[in-house]
Formats: structure tokens, C-alpha cells, sequence
């Protein structure tokens, strides 16, 4: 509607004395054009003349997109078909085609030199065309009144208010009469009609032109509201009847058509671009076609750029029309009507351009264009308007861009505001959050869509549309700030959007800034809003609220574990799941809050992910129970002898039992679950670096946004207060880094527990109690290997490949440490001669390259390293039993006297270790030795059957201990080790007499 008021200014003194219709004007123009044709010498067939040479597919021709028609005939001609295109087009009937056609032919017949002008076409018509030619009265009646109101309207604005002018109103009324002129009246005085209007059409165009333009009649100006509205029509007739936002393929041609027009309407080049270009501009207003615009803008600056001669400057300036504009009388010419009008439209569009462009940028670009063309409508100083320029320099086109900016930018707040309610309701949230999600929505279009077109002429069109819209905000933002209590209910959706889009306005305003190098007005132009002041303290105490929750669900999900696996690929624990979802949920919940923080909050998050898993650490590691208790018992210290004489074997009876709670642990303890335990530490590892780093970029979002909107005071402020990313990186060291190490340390527990529960537990009657028992030759380590390698099959179907190495070195660890628990605390019943070392070693062997594997277990070098002990050892009893005596004499300064064994505390000269070795060598010497040194009893003596399956401990040895720690021989003596031979032989005594 507000177009069509703004298109009439262009016509305001265009008024017809009759009521001329568009439907009158168009087959008017149409007539002029085929008079056009015929009077340059084109034939042009109707198409009644060629129905039997044409086919149906004609009009399947019309759309722009169709297929290029085939030549036709050459009899026929191209410029006919384009006329039937033309008629198509101009939605002329092929009756009404047909007769107009058979007249104009005749016309021009007659007629075969001279100018051709409207009231001759229109009279010559009226005098040859009959009511039998039409198909019923009332199309006779139509065309009849048709060619009387187009006459009027020709002659009577020629000629004034003459008495011609009253002659030709009476003559229009008698052609307008139906009983007058097609029944009372007979020919000759229906001719006598038109040959005196012709009388007066004739000395109207023999009067002189005005300005000497080749060509030109008195009808150029005379007429020229009706030349111009004939010829827009004819230019409407080239966009596409099917398809209106396009041009028909043949719009070139028919130009060259319509241009045949120009001598009889008065059209010049200027002209034929300026009115071109307004009819393609029309077009695009009632279509939206993107392709009718640009071509629009191409034909006004055509217009622009063209310098026409003075005679036809003069004569297009004649061409005058008034209008009011804002309450101003304008008089201008033609080009200035159109470019005010263009001008009128743009700027009512331009004041609310996010409503009409948004969805069209390109449209955009080219209306800014359109307008750089044209100019925009402004007053002077003297208040007169007039169009101006866009001009970046220029100050008033700068203040007028900026009006745009800010109206635009108010009216599309006021649409969102009008209707956030509605759709808050929609979408259930807060209306307020709604409306910060749709302002986002306006600033993000502004500075992607409109800012680049703007910031030529307006580089300050971000920063006013984010200021307003960021005011705009706050002011119904802040009755909301001041009932929030904490961060539930409303607040929850409220403060994120606000911050969120107090971020996003900051960060377009700061990069305007930057991208146009204007000055930096922040501190005045931004007033934050209190987000941060309100939300931190709120969800300080929603953090700390979380920390007695994670801890009480952790201890519920560890207290109902039952350490199977969780699935076949997922080979951990349930409760380590369920203790990082609960973590993982509440990070995602203060992160989701996305409301400022500082690094107060991040310790607290960190303090409580770090008290949830160390509580479930510490949890497993209180599950485990001290290695020792899985050793046997020490046996007893006795010397090798022989004896022939048959004796009551003596047994020792020694020790207590587990404890209860040791006892229920080690139940618990099996392979399997064991394996879990570990597949579950390996699983913290994993998801303590994944959690960190999430926590890492979910806080270094937080950040940069924090510090966008720091002063450089408020920087350094911070940064006094430890917010700097060392700090950070501190805090995770005090929490995920311990994590990880107390994790690493409860994974070499559990394995070093693993392996000592497979060799000293689970395998002891197989390995530890029946390796070398009784005669080496017969109790070999390969009886023993199968067994280890259906443990380590299962092992390896259960553990987590990172940590299969680990598990199978611990129990390579544990089987070489119980290898050397055969050779010094085997008991009485093993003892080695110098014939069984090589055996020994051959076993020690093969069970480092059982590890090895063949390259494919544990890296030879690592193997052996863990065997060099058990290595060395062998090497003791390969000595001779003088340089073993010589040794443990020589030994005065580092002797610490444990009788029983220390396991993982051996060394290969202390006084215990080659004690046993004398004590298990098959050697009279040694044996003598011992008897005079220690009086050591004779292994004959004992039957260690008992031991085998005792879970018992010696009470005497620790006391022994106790009494006498340990003993210094000094370099020079006798004396010395005499003193140590009556408290070993003190020490056997008591042994001995317990075993009585």
C-alpha cells in the first residue's frame, strides 16, 4: 500500500480527463507498437494467418526457463513471432489481434510517408473497425469507449480549454452514445466525426516542436503523461507472464521493437534507461526478483553516467511533475521524480532494514546501491528538500545512514519485544532469555549482513546498533537482578542469556572497533550488567553443596561393588562409571550455568573431584592386605647331615592364625577381581587426563570472555590474585596430578600384590613346596611353568592391555623372589650339592626365557635385571664352602642377625643370607661348621610336611630380634664371633627346645 502512494507522486499532475484503466492503456500501447511496426515496412502476420504453420507448443515458448523456439518459416519472419510474444504477453486476444492488425495494415497502407502519431492510430481504428468484428456487444462497447476516452485524453490536453476543446468533448460523447453513434447516426456522418477530429489532430501535429530534437513533434510534450505511461506498459510486457521476478528470454529482441515506438512517443536514450530501470525497479517491489533489482541499478547508473546533448537535457527538464513530499510542494522534472520516488521507497525500507533484508542480503547490497545512485532524501539549509548524495565525508549522509542504523535497529527490537512473550511460552523458558537469544540473533545479522554493506558510508553502524540493543536489554534486565537469590528457577535461564549476550555485544563493539580504527568510547558507551557480582557467590555455594553428595554417592556405588567386570569390552567396575558420570554431570553443570567465574570456583570443583576419587582410592588400597601375609612361614634353621640311625622326625609347631579381617580380605582378594581392581585404577588414569583437559577448555572459554571485559586495572588486579594460568596449572597439580600419582602408586600395589598372590598363594603347593624337595633331579621348575602360563592366559583374558607388562612382570618378580626363597628358606628338607648348581641354573633359565617369551613377553634386559639376585645367589653355592665361611667372618661391619627371612630385604653378603646358604649346601664342612659355630641341629631331624599348608609364623624369631637387633664383628677377631656363636647358639637352643 505504502508503495503505490509513493508511486503516485511520480504522476501527481498525470491525471486523465477520463478515466483511462490499465487494461485501456495497455492495449493502447499495444496498438502503438504493431502501428510501430507496420509503418516501418514489417510485415507481421496475425496469427489466425499462420494457425495451420504453427503448433500448440507456442505457448509453451513463454516461460523464461523454456526451451529457445525452433525457426519458423522465413515467410513468416522473426519479428512476427516476437509480435505474437508480445501479444501473448500483453494478454491481447487473438480476435481483437487479428482485427487491430487487418485496420493498422490498411492504416499504414494509406499512409505511406509521414509521422505516425497516437491520435491518428486511434482515429484510423475508430474509422475502419465495425461492430461485426467483434464476438459480442460488449467487447464492442469496450473498445469503442476505449478509443473515445484514449482521444479525449490526446486532443484535449493539446489543446486547452480552446472551443476545439469543447468540439472534441462533444464528438467524444456522440462516439461514447451507443444509440447516437452505431444506430441514429449513419456512416457518412460517423465519418464526418472523425475526418473533423482528424482536422484537429492534424494542425495539433503540425505545430512546432519546442526544442529542435530530430524527430520531434508537438506531441512530445504536449502529451507526454500519456507517452510515458504507453511506454511502461510496453516495457511491462518483458517480464514473463508465468513467471513475473524474471525476464522472458526474448526481452533483447523485443526492445528493438519497442524501440521503434521512440519517434512517436518522444523517448530518448536518457529517458528509455531512467523509465527502463523504474519499471524493473516496479517489478522487483511486486516480485522480490533479486536479478530485477541489479538490473534496475545497472540502468539508473547507466542513466547517471550518460551526458545527453543540451537540446534533450532541456527537453527531458520539461517534462515536470509535482508532488508532495512531507509536507513539501516538489516541482521536478521526470529523472528527478523517479530517483525521489526510488528514493521515498528506499528510505521507508531502509528505517527498519532488519525486517526486509535479513533474509535477503544480496537484495541489501544492491538497495544501498540503488541508493548511492539515486541519493537520499534530505534537507538543505534552507529546510527545502532535495536529494543527496551518500558521501562518507559528507556529514548529513552520514547522520542519515546512522537514523537508519538506530530506527532499524529500535523497530526491530519492538517486533521481538511485541511478540517474546508467546514465544517464551513456546519454548518454556524466560521471556527475558528469550529476548537476549533473539538480540543476539539482530546483532549477529548486523554485523555479518548489513555492517559490511554499511561500513563505506557508516563504519560506525555496529557499534550504535549494539549500544541500543545492549540498553535496550538492560533496562529490562535489571527490575529482574534484583529478586535473584540464587542460580534455580528463572535465574537458571536468565543470567547465562544475559551474560552470554553481554559478551556478544562486547565482542562485536570491541571488533568494530578494531576492523574501522575508530576511538575507543567503551567505559561510556557499555554499562556491563551485574551478572558476575550477583551469580558468583551463588554458585560458589551450589559447588560446595555438591561436595557431601558426589562423596556419599561414591561411598554408595563403592560399598555395592562386587568387582565384576562391567561388560566383555568394558572391563572395569561399575562404581568407577558411576563415580565419573556423577563428576561429569556436575562439571557439565557449572559449566552450563555459562556465568562468569574466577579461579575460586575452579579450586572448589577441583577440591571436589578430588576428594570423590581419593575417597574411592583409598577405598581399594584399604581392600589390600600387606604382602607378608601371603609369604609361609620361616622353616627352621637346621644343617645338612646324614643319618643312618632311625628317629622320631620332629615337627614345629608355631605361629597364630590370620587375623579375621586379613583372612576375609584375602577371599576377596582372587585373580580375577584383582585384575578388575586393576582394570579400574587404569580407567581413573584414563579419565582423570580426559576430565582435566575438559575442564581445561571449558575454562579457558570462560576466561578470555572475563578478560574482554577487564580494564587493565581490573587485569592486573586479578592477576594479583593468583588468576594467572600458572595458578591454574598449580591447581591441577594439587588435584588431577595427585590423582594420577596416587593412582599410579595404588596400580604398583596392586600388581606387586598380584604377582606375590600367584607365586606365594595361589601356586605355593606347585612351586614354593615342591621345587628341588628332596632331590633336585626330581622336582625340576618345568613341572611348575604350565602352571604359571594357564595363570597368565587367564590373566591376560582379564587385564587391560596397558597394564598386561606390569601384571606379568610383577609375577615374574614374584616367581624369581620365590626362587630364591626355595634356595635360602627352602627348609630342611632341600639341600644342594655342587652337581645340583648346574641344574639350578639351567632351571633359572628357563624361567627367564619363559618370560622373555621369544621376543614376544618382557624385554630381555628387564628380565634380566630382576633375576640378577637369584643369579648371584646360585653364585654363593658355587663356592667353595671355605670362601662362604671366609665371607660371613668377613662380614663384621654389616651384619644385621635376622634369622628369619626379610623377603625384599636380602642382600647378597649379609650374615642371614650366607648363613642359609651354609645351611642349605649338602657339605660335611659346612654342616661341621655350623654344628661347632651355632650348634645348629641337623635337618634329619625335622619333618617340615607341616609347614606346607600352615598359614603360621614364627613368634620366637621376632623376639630373638627384638633382644638382640644386631651384631659387630670387628676387623681384627676371634672374640667377636665367638660373641655372636653363643647368641646364635642361645637363639637354636630355644628352637630347639620349643620343638622338644
Amino acid at each position: 500500500m505504502y508503495f503505490h502512494s509513493v508511486l503516485s507522486a511520480l504522476i501527481h499532475n498525470l491525471r486523465f480527463f477520463e478515466g483511462l484503466s490499465d487494461d485501456d492503456l495497455r492495449e493502447s500501447a499495444y496498438e502503438l507498437l504493431l502501428a510501430s511496426i507496420f509503418f516501418s515496412g514489417v510485415e507481421a502476420n496475425s496469427v489466425e494467418d499462420r494457425r495451420k504453420e504453427k503448433t500448440s507448443k507456442f505457448l509453451s515458448g513463454l516461460k523464461s526457463k523454456r526451451d529457445k523456439m525452433q525457426s519458423q518459416s522465413q515467410s513468416v519472419g522473426r519479428k512476427s513471432e516476437l509480435v505474437d510474444i508480445v501479444r501473448v504477453q500483453m494478454q491481447i486476444s487473438e480476435a481483437m489481434d487479428s482485427c487491430t492488425r487487418r485496420n493498422l495494415m490498411q492504416l499504414a497502407a494509406r499512409k505511406m510517408s509521414g509521422q505516425i502519431d497516437l491520435t491518428h492510430i486511434a482515429l484510423g481504428l475508430l474509422n475502419g473497425t465495425f461492430k461485426s468484428d467483434f464476438l459480442n456487444e460488449r467487447s464492442y462497447m469496450q473498445w469503442k469507449s476505449r478509443q473515445a476516452n484514449i482521444l479525449e485524453e490526446l486532443l484535449c490536453s493539446a489543446t486547452g480549454t480552446t472551443n476545439e476543446h469543447l468540439t472534441i468533448r462533444s464528438y467524444v460523447a456522440k462516439i461514447r452514445d451507443e444509440k447516437e453513434w452505431d444506430t441514429m447516426m449513419s456512416a457518412s456522418e460517423r465519418v464526418a466525426v472523425v475526418a473533423s477530429m482528424r482536422q484537429v489532430a492534424v494542425k495539433l501535429s503540425s505545430l512546432p516542436a519546442q526544442f529542435g530534437i530530430q524527430g520531434e513533434t508537438f506531441y512530445w510534450t504536449a502529451i507526454y503523461h500519456v507517452n510515458i505511461r504507453l511506454y511502461q506498459k510496453l516495457l511491462f510486457g518483458l517480464f514473463d507472464v508465468l513467471d513475473e521476478d524474471q525476464l522472458i528470454e526474448e526481452a533483447d529482441e523485443m526492445l528493438l521493437l519497442i524501440k521503434l515506438t521512440w519517434s512517436t512517443l518522444g523517448i530518448t536514450e536518457t529517458m528509455h534507461d531512467a523509465l527502463y530501470g523504474w519499471v524493473l525497479f516496479q517489478q522487483f517491489v511486486r516480485t522480490g526478483g533479486s536479478v530485477l533489482l541489479e538490473n534496475a541499478v545497472l540502468h539508473l547508473q547507466k542513466v547517471l553516467s550518460t551526458e545527453e546533448d543540451d537540446r534533450k537535457e532541456q527537453y527531458m527538464n520539461s517534462l515536470v511533475c509535482t508532488k508532495q513530499c512531507n509536507g513539501s510542494h516538489l516541482k521536478l522534472h521526470l529523472l528527478q521524480s523517479i530517483f525521489v520516488s526510488i528514493s521515498m521507497w528506499c528510505d521507508y525500507k531502509l528505517q527498519d532494514y532488519h525486517s526486509h533484508f535479513s533474509q535477503k542480503p544480496y537484495n541489501f547490497r544492491m538497495i544501498i546501491s540503488l541508493v548511492s545512485a539515486v541519493g537520499v532524501l534530505a534537507s538543505d539549509e534552507s529546510g527545502d528538500l532535495k536529494l543527496m548524495k551518500l558521501n562518507a565525508s559528507d556529514a548529513k549522509a552520514s547522520r542519515k545512514l546512522k537514523s537508519y542504523v538506530k530506527k532499524s535497529t529500535e523497530a526491530a527490537f519492538r517486533k521481538v519485544a511485541s511478540k517474546v512473550d508467546f514465544e517464551s511460552k513456546i519454548e518454556r523458558i524466560h521471556p527475558l532469555a528469550q529476548l537476549a537469544k533473539e538480540l543476539k540473533l539482530i546483532a549477529e545479522t548486523e554485523f555479518n549482513v548489513f555492517h559490511p554493506v554499511l561500513r563505506c558510508w557508516c563504519p560506525e553502524s555496529v557499534t550504535i546498533s549494539v549500544v541500543l540493543l545492549h540498553q535496550f536489554y538492560g533496562e529490562r534486565l535489571k527490575p529482574f537482578l534484583k529478586g535473584v537469590s540464587s542460580v534455580s528457577g528463572d535465574a537458571r535461564s536468565v543470567l547465562p542469556a544475559a551474560y552470554m549476550l553481554d559478551q556478544y555485544l562486547t565482542k562485536l563493539y570491541t571488533s568494530a572497533l578494531e576492523a574501522n580504527k575508530l576511538p575507543n568510547s567503551f567505559n561510556q558507551d557499555f554499562k556491563h550488567y551485574q551478572i558476575g557480582e550477583i551469580s558468583k557467590p551463588f554458585i560458589l555455594d551450589w559447588v560446595i553443596s555438591q561436595h557431601s553428595h558426589i562423596l556419599e554417592w561414591t561411598g554408595r556405588a563403592f560399598d555395592i561393588e562386587d568387582w565384576e567386570p562391567l561388560s566383555y569390552h568394558q572391563r572395569h567396575a561399575a562404581s568407577i562409571v558411576e563415580v565419573f558420570r556423577i563428576i561429569e554431570e556436575t562439571v557439565d553443570q557449572l559449566f552450563g550455568f555459562n556465568l562468569p567465574m574466577d579461579i575460586t570456583h575452579l579450586q572448589a570443583l577441583l577440591s571436589v573431584i578430588f576428594h570423590s576419587l581419593d575417597a574411592y582410592l583409598m577405598k581399594m588400597l584399604n581392600q589390600l592386605v600387606e604382602k607378608n601375609h601371603l609369604y609361609p612361614s620361616a622353616p627352621p634353621i637346621t644343617r645338612y647331615a646324614e643319618t643312618v640311625i632311625p628317629m622320631i622326625k620332629r615337627s614345629l609347631v608355631v605361629g597364630t592364625l590370620l587375623d579375621e579381617n586379613v583372612a576375609r580380605k584375602l577371599n576377596e582378594l582372587t585373580i580375577p577381581k584383582l585384575c578388575i581392581r586393576l582394570n579400574t585404577l587404569q580407567y581413573i588414569q584414563k579419565q582423570v587426563a580426559i576430565l582435566e583437559d575438559g575442564i581445561r577448555k571449558s575454562w579457558g572459554l570462560i576466561r578470555p570472555s572475563l578478560d574482554q571485559r577487564q580494564t587493565k586495572e581490573e587485569v592486573l588486579e586479578e592477576r594479583s590474585l593468583l588468576t594467572s594460568s600458572e595458578a591454574v596449572d598449580a591447581l591441577f597439580a594439587t588435584t588431577c596430578h595427585i590423582i594420577r600419582d596416587t593412582t599410579t602408586d595404588a596400580i604398583r600395589k596392586f600388581c606387586d600384590f598380584t604377582g606375590a598372590r600367584v607365586v606365594f598363594w595361589d601356586l605355593r603347593d606347585q612351586f614354593l613346596f615342591h621345587l628341588y624337595r628332596g632331590d633336585v633331579g626330581s622336582s625340576r621348575l618345568e613341572s611348575f611353568l604350565p602352571h604359571v602360563d594357564t595363570v597368565l592366559d587367564h590373566i591376560c583374558g582379564l587385564i587391560d592391555d596397558t597394564l598386561r607388562d606390569l601384571v606379568v612382570l610383577s609375577i615374574c618378580r614374584a616367581s624369581l623372589e620365590g626362587y630364591v626363597w626355595v634356595l635360602l628358606d627352602g627348609g630342611p628338607s632341600r639341600a644342594f650339592s655342587d652337581s645340583d648348581i648346574t641344574m639350578m641354573e639351567d632351571d633359572l633359565n628357563v624361567l627367564k626365557e619363559f618370560f622373555v617369551a621369544e621376543g614376544e613377553g618382557l624385554p630381555r634386559s628387564l628380565v634380566e635385571q630382576e633375576a640378577k639376585f637369584a643369579q648371584q645367589i646360585l653364585g654363593l653355592f658355587s663356592l667353595k664352602t671355605e670362601t662362604v665361611i671366609r665371607m660371613l667372618m668377613n662380614a663384621s661391619e654389616h651384619i644385621s642377625i635376622r634369622v628369619d627371612s626379610q623377603h625384599g630385604h636380602m642382600g647378597l653378603e649379609d650374615a642371614h643370607t650366607l648363613v642359609r646358604v651354609l645351611c642349605h649346601k649338602k657339605d660335611r664342612e659346612a654342616s661341621k661348621f655350623l654344628k661347632q659355630q651355632y650348634e645348629l641341629p641337623m635337618s634329619s631331624e625335622y619333618d617340615d610336611t607341616s609347614s606346607r599348608d600352615s598359614n603360621f609364623g614364627s613368634p620366637l624369631i621376632p623376639d630373638l630380634l627384638k633382644r638382640s637387633t644386631s651384631f659387630h664383628w670387628p676387623k681384627n677377631g676371634q672374640s667377636s664371633f665367638k660373641s655372636i656363636r653363643k647368641k646364635l647358639q642361645a637363639a637354636t637352643s630355644e628352637i630347639r627346645d620349643v620343638a622338644r
